[in-house]
């Protein structure tokens, strides 16, 4: 039961922090929520109502306080797709609520953790492969263009979209509508780098949007605008029962998983990036796959776009000072509000401005210093990361991420089971030296067990593990009987094995290997907490 005192802090708090962060919340949701509809294909209304589910369903549910959900630009290659297929079209409703039921279904069967061992390379190079498709589709959108068919189209079709953009310069159409957008990212850019002190929390996106829209309403520019149709309660797409019965369809379903698997990495991604971010309640992940799948749920039900937890939202959401989750719910609640009562303001609004906002939200989702992190951890890495998103971008999202994976488990399998051994003899010094490098595994025991037998009976055998990344019990066992029979005959072994300890965990040293250390002559007393040294290499 709360005390009066915590009420007080709790009424403090939402007073001082997090209404004023749920305005700053609203301002970057509300062109986001439009912009990310216009790209999926569907109305205006779909965004803005999944924006209100995620604020104000999963705002109160939700297993990560301060992580914002709404629609996401990474689904909006799935969904284009699906609106764009005439069989699935009229089922994006049933699809989505199926979709929200299997995260249900994960997160009760506490699955959310596994949804994040995935491969950084395969999640940056899935970001970076929807922000290229939604950089070369919405680049034609922002010169009044419709988006070619498929994502390599609209990449190709880049040059004939800035032809149509710059000439000719009669105050045509596209040239308006080219000059709107580019102004809209110039503005983004401007301000991100120059706004200082309270004028750092508006909102870039916002701001783009506002002086585009006064700059069209003023001049009467003769540019597409946000069409807005009807209510927002004509919004609502209720499921019908041949829907429903669709569920037995197999493309259906696999649209279905590929929404729920997809939008599940996405949020459990981005809670994990928010935690980071703030020092207050960390994430529950499984309680935030369930509140995920009862927005999606509730958004399905209503015909609206799928919903993740959106990394935007979330950081502008921490950084404007919000202490609780009152700040994700009351932002729901301004979106409500807003378009049931200020509609005819968005119908100013140039097409051309919110599709300069995703160019600019595609281009930031290439993360070049992403890709530096990827190389300096590994090269092979970045081959996983480009194969992604050429994938992604050729095929589709869905194929691009199992090729990924597929990938990024050949290459775990390699780093596992590659070992490379060099043994050098030096019969003056009666000395032999066996470098390992990459991984001894019992699959590469009989390699070992060769290189071992190379060794003449009484030389002394040093052994360099500094590069080796990891060894089994079956490899640590066999290099300690070797120790023991070679010692039989005269010979003897030096190596540092405390230079495994920083690298390999304690099963790697059972109680067996432990004792048989202790059984050759001379060795001292070694315990698990510091594995393995005998003579000093």
């Amino acid at each position: 039961m709360e005390t009066a005192a915590q009420k007080d802090g709790f009424v403090s708090n939402l007073l001082r922090y997090d209404i004023p962060a749920s305005i700053v919340v609203f301002f970057v949701a509300l062109p986001l929520c439009m912009g990310i509809a216009i790209a999926s294909g569907v109305p205006v209304a779909a965004g803005i109502i999944t924006g209100i589910v995620g604020g104000i369903v999963v705002g109160a549910l939700s297993g990560a306080p301060m992580q914002v959900s709404g629609p996401a630009a990474g689904l909006t290659v799935i969904i284009f797709g699906i609106v764009n297929e005439p069989a699935l079209a009229p089922k994006l409703g049933i699809i989505v609520l199926a979709a929200g039921v299997l995260q249900m279904i994960a997160g009760v069967l506490r699955l959310g953790q596994w949804f994040r061992a995935v491969s950084p390379a395969v999640i940056q190079g899935m970001l970076a492969g929807i922000g290229v498709i939604i950089f070369s589709s919405q680049f034609h959108v922002m010169v009044d263009d419709n988006p070619r068919k498929s994502p390599v189209e609209n990449l190709l079709s880049i040059p004939e979209a800035i032809n149509k953009g710059i000439f000719p310069i009669d105050s045509s159409q596209h040239h308006l509508a080219a000059y709107t957008g580019l102004l809209s990212i110039a503005i983004i850019v401007l301000w991100g780098a120059f706004a200082r002190g309270k004028l750092k929390i508006v909102p870039a996106p916002l701001v783009a949007i506002v002086v585009a829209t006064v700059m069209s309403y003023a001049l009467k520019l003769d540019i597409i605008k946000i069409v807005i149709e009807g209510s927002l309660l004509d919004g609502f797409k209720w499921p019908t029962m041949e829907a429903i019965k669709s569920l037995s369809n197999s493309d259906v379903l696999i649209a279905a998983f590929t929404i729920a698997i997809v939008a599940s990495a996405e949020t459990l991604l981005c809670a994990n990036a928010v935690d980071q971010l703030h020092t207050g309640p960390r994430t529950k992940y499984d309680k935030e796959m369930f509140a995920q799948g009862v927005g999606n749920s509730i958004c399905g039900m209503f015909g609206a776009l799928p919903m993740t937890g959106v990394i935007v939202r979330s950081s502008a959401n921490v950084e404007a000072g919000a202490k609780s989750r009152a700040s994700a719910i009351l932002h729901g609640f301004w979106l409500l509000i807003f378009v049931s009562l200020l509609t005819d303001l968005l119908a100013h609004i140039p097409r051309a401005a919110l599709a300069a906002v995703l160019v600019y939200i595609g281009y930031k989702l290439v993360n070049i210093k992403a890709i530096k992190k990827l190389y300096r951890d590994s090269p092979s890495e970045v081959i996983i990361y480009f194969a992604t998103v050429f994938s992604i971008v050729y095929f589709n999202l869905l194929t691009g991420i199992a090729i990924g994976f597929c990938l990024a488990l050949l290459k775990l399998l390699w780093t596992f089971s590659h070992l490379d051994i060099t043994y050098k003899d030096y019969p003056e010094d009666n000395r032999a030296e066996l470098t390992l490098r990459g991984a001894a595994t019992f699959v590469r025991l009989p390699k070992l067990a060769v290189a071992l037998e190379k060794v003449p009976a009484t030389r002394e055998l040093c052994v360099y593990l500094e590069d080796l990344d990891y060894i089994d019990h079956a490899c640590l066992t066999l290099l300690l009987d070797w120790e023991s029979q070679h010692k039989a005959t005269g010979g003897s072994l030096v190596m540092d094995r405390s230079a495994l300890h920083p690298r390999f965990d304690r099963q790697s040293l059972s109680p067996k290997q432990t004792s048989l250390e202790r059984r050759n002559e001379g060795e001292g007393d070694v315990n698990a907490e510091a594995p393995m040294k005998s003579n000093a290499s």
